[in-house]
């Protein structure tokens, strides 16, 4: 069916003479309001020049279509003095049109189904009208139900959002408690690892250590401490290279090989070496440095070995303090072993201080660390034994730019003792 209308010289004419053909071809009221605006948009302009405007509309079946009335409708507008232009955006318009021959406007629209016949245009003043209020109910409906859906969108992905967020936080709850219970299983693993200070009369012992990751508080930092047949204190303290279970595997051996050693009767000086020998077997690639120290109660008098390991630190009773240097490698090292075994003697109060490098290297300078350390070890030398490690600790990590596994061991004779 087609439908053709000429001679529209005003803008009601033009509004009109598209709903008649709207409503001949049965397309929806929406479709409807939006093409008059469309044809409004683009008649105006051509209007104002004088330029006289016709309207064609021409069904086109679908391909292979029978009388179903499936198709398109194309709607021209034509005019009867082309001009060489029109100013209207036609991709712009509430239903996009394209450029024609000799100045036409043309619109592709979808048909809904079979043609309904004419329908006799109203007056120019209540046709119009209850035609636009009828294209505006349309489209307000229109958008309605557009809001409506949007708000089932925003809905839909706020319950979705709060879904994922729910689900997220239960997963950080989960790993947050598998953290917890893997490190609460490392540390328990590792206070089994670390033997509690014997019972020497005489001797007060006591001990502070910190992982550098409290994820994952096992390290390479261990020692280990025990009575000879002979009554002597033996205490060592290991340094392995590395962090977690690998380097704590490694510092395991050395105490092991150290305790053998010491149990069997080997001097401090010679079992550096010793260990170094028996481990390059067990485990070739370890690296670690170690402290060893032999105290006899009864007369105080102390021997120490090193091996590439920090100095112990001695605290007298009247306040004077002093490192006490052995030169010596550690295991893994070349030529390993303590060149010396250097002897000292611990009075009644005095306090041996015995610790790993990351006490006084958490600010990267290791004599600035050892000035600390001596300061704070006078500071805390009468506290109870018990206090005096973390309260060292405490005072040399308030500021860490190098994180390192930490160990720091008190030593100190009681003044009861050394009064019998």
């Amino acid at each position: 069916m087609n439908v053709h209308e000429s001679g529209l010289a005003t803008l009601a004419h033009v509004r009109q003479a598209v709903r008649r053909l709207a409503d001949s071809h049965g397309l929806p009221t929406p479709v409807r309001g939006r093409l008059v605006l469309s044809v409004s948009q683009v008649a105006r302009p051509l209007l104002a020049r004088g330029t006289g405007l016709g309207l064609r509309a021409t069904r086109v079946p679908a391909t292979g279509a029978d009388e179903d009335g499936t198709g398109e409708l194309v709607v021209t507008l034509t005019t009867d003095a082309p001009a060489p232009g029109t100013p209207t955006d036609r991709g712009a318009l509430p239903l996009p049109a394209q450029r024609g021959g000799d100045g036409e406007t043309v619109w592709r629209l979808p048909l809904p189904g079979p043609a309904a016949p004419p329908t006799a245009g109203g007056g120019e003043d209540d046709g119009d009208e209850a035609a636009t209020e009828a294209e505006m109910r349309a489209l307000l409906a229109e958008i309605d139900d557009l809001t409506a859906s949007h708000q089932r969108l925003t809905d839909e992905l706020a319950e979705t959002n709060s879904g994922v967020l729910a689900l997220y936080v239960q997963l950080e709850e989960r790993d947050e408690q598998l953290r917890r219970a893997h490190g609460q299983m490392l540390r328990e693993l590792e206070d089994a690892l670390r033997p509690a200070p014997p019972h020497v009369p005489g001797v007060e012992l006591a001990v502070h250590y910190a992982p550098a990751d409290t994820d994952a508080p096992t390290g390479g930092d261990l020692y280990d401490w025990f009575t000879l047949p002979d009554g002597t204190v033996h205490i060592t303290v290991v340094d392995a290279l590395g962090h977690g279970v690998r380097s704590t595997r490694s510092a395991l051996n050395v105490t092991h090989a150290v305790r053998t050693l010491a149990l069997e009767g080997h001097h401090p000086k010679n079992i550096v070496e010793r260990v170094s020998e028996i481990l390059r077997g067990i485990d070739p690639q370890l690296m670690a440095t170690l402290l060893l120290a032999r105290l006899n109660p009864a007369t105080g008098e102390l021997l120490l070995a090193n091996g590439s390991h920090p100095p112990a630190l001695l605290v007298r009773a009247d306040g004077r303090s002093e490192y006490l240097e052995v030169p010596g490698r550690g295991i893994g090292f070349p030529m390993p072993g303590s060149e010396e075994v250097l002897p000292a003697r611990l009075g009644p109060g005095d306090l041996l201080v015995l610790y790993t490098d990351g006490l006084t290297e958490s600010r990267r300078d290791p004599l600035e660390g050892e000035r600390r350390l001596a300061a704070s070890a006078r500071q805390h030398a009468t506290a109870a034994i018990t206090d005096i490690p973390e309260a060292i600790a405490g005072d040399m990590h308030t500021r860490i730019l190098h994180r390192d596994d930490t160990l720091a061991l008190a030593v100190r004779l009681t003044r009861e003792e050394k009064q019998r």
